[in-house]
């Protein structure tokens, strides 16, 4: 059975793609033989989970489930291969969507009438969700099948949009399409420009929140906060995240390993005193940084003590993460050329991991001819406000 309501779990104030449709659009699944996407996020306000919730429901014919990245009760780890399995709690099978196939294949979506997605996303172009329901929603558009996406906050706001514009001949499953870094956009928004915009064209509805507000961080929704994933333990994870994931294409260590992972970054060749000394000195809105020694338990440069900074986000309306953290990676070069590395990647477009992260090679290259972050960031401008111009068709709130 479901987890029981108590009289202290005050409704909030943000009503979720799932709970409007249980309470009032059900009409979309009865008589459909219904795959749902989701993983450990994909719960309603009060904590239960989609695949119960539909499992237990006497008018939701629940036949497939499909685990993304981390697993459909989020129980692997980041990068971890999933394979095929049986949900322990429902006996339902769990088609992988992140091992050998990322894509539904007609055999696994046979005698689907409805796919339903419910995944919180973390409003970052390179989180694999969104990936996961591009890839999901072109199976469905070449299989006759219905897609449904349960909507649910970016918890970043939907307000603000930064970074550069991707470039296709860098699309991969950390970036399909060309959008910003830090992209503003709710899934199912996301959801409605890919199909409207890139051509997917599938049979969707977006079952809409009630209550949401761009400007809304997800601290301010009345929701409670669920991991959605290993490396985004907080909403704090959220907010550095466009930012100081780029340096997953560094020789540093992002902090993988530690409680504050994404907020922790250095090397054990880093001197963090001088790192963050040089940081505070830039005033960068919104942040300041202290120097911090770690050692991370797995990861880049397990049992090794590592000197860095952990980035302090004091002012998050005027903190600009995308900037901020390719701040850091210039700083941190300039400090030390001989020991900073652009991580190889057999499996990025370029031979660099950064240049996947980015969606292109240029910002590597402008970096390394010494061409400042705020030079480099004022020629996206152009392409973002061409963006945000596509994008406003696709809003909801």
């Amino acid at each position: 059975m479901t987890r029981k309501q108590h009289d202290w779990m005050a409704r909030p104030r943000v009503k979720l793609g799932i709970d409007v449709l249980l309470e009032s659009r059900r009409d979309l699944l009865r008589g459909r033989r219904v795959g749902l996407i989701a993983n450990q996020t994909g719960l309603a306000w009060d904590l239960n989970h989609t695949i119960d919730l539909f499992a237990e429901a006497d008018d939701i014919d629940l036949v497939a489930l499909y685990g993304p990245e981390h697993g459909a009760r989020g129980d692997a780890y980041a990068g971890e291969s999933v394979d095929f399995a049986v949900d322990a709690r429902t006996g339902l099978p769990v088609y992988s969507l992140y091992g050998a196939r990322r894509k539904p294949t007609p055999e696994m979506l046979e005698g689907i009438d409805a796919l339903v997605f419910n995944i919180q996303d973390v409003g970052a172009r390179f989180y694999t969700y969104g990936s996961t329901m591009a890839l999901c929603m072109q199976a469905a558009a070449e299989n006759n099948v219905a897609f449904i996406v349960l909507d649910r906050p970016n918890p970043i706001t939907g307000s603000r949009i930064e970074g550069n514009i991707l470039d296709p001949a860098y699309s991969s499953f950390v970036g399909m399409y060309p959008i910003a870094v830090r992209h503003g956009l709710t899934m199912g928004e996301f959801a409605r420009m890919v199909n409207g915009e890139f051509g997917v064209g599938c049979d969707l509805t977006v079952v809409a929140m009630e209550g949401w507000e761009r400007s809304m961080w997800f601290d301010q929704t009345g929701l409670a906060y669920v991991i959605t994933s290993p490396g985004s333990p907080t909403l704090d994870t959220d907010i550095v995240y466009p930012g100081t994931c780029f340096f997953e294409g560094t020789n540093l260590s992002l902090g993988k390993g530690t409680p504050l992972p994404f907020e922790l970054l250095g090397a054990p060749w880093l001197d963090g005193q001088a790192w963050a000394e040089t940081l505070n000195a830039l005033d960068y809105p919104g942040a300041i940084f202290r120097a911090a020694y770690f050692t991370p338990w797995y990861g880049d440069y397990a049992g090794e003590a590592c000197g860095g900074v952990q980035i302090h986000v004091l002012e998050r309306e005027i903190f600009e993460p995308v900037k901020t953290g390719l701040k850091m990676i210039e700083v941190v070069r300039i400090l030390y050329p001989n020991q900073f590395k652009w991580r190889y990647s057999e499996e990025a477009r370029s031979p660099y991991w950064f240049d996947q992260l980015m969606g292109t090679n240029k910002v590597r290259i402008q970096i390394e001819a010494g061409i400042t972050m705020e030079a480099i960031s004022a020629s996206w401008q152009p392409a973002l406000e061409a963006y945000e111009t596509m994008r406003s068709h696709y809003l909801l709130y």
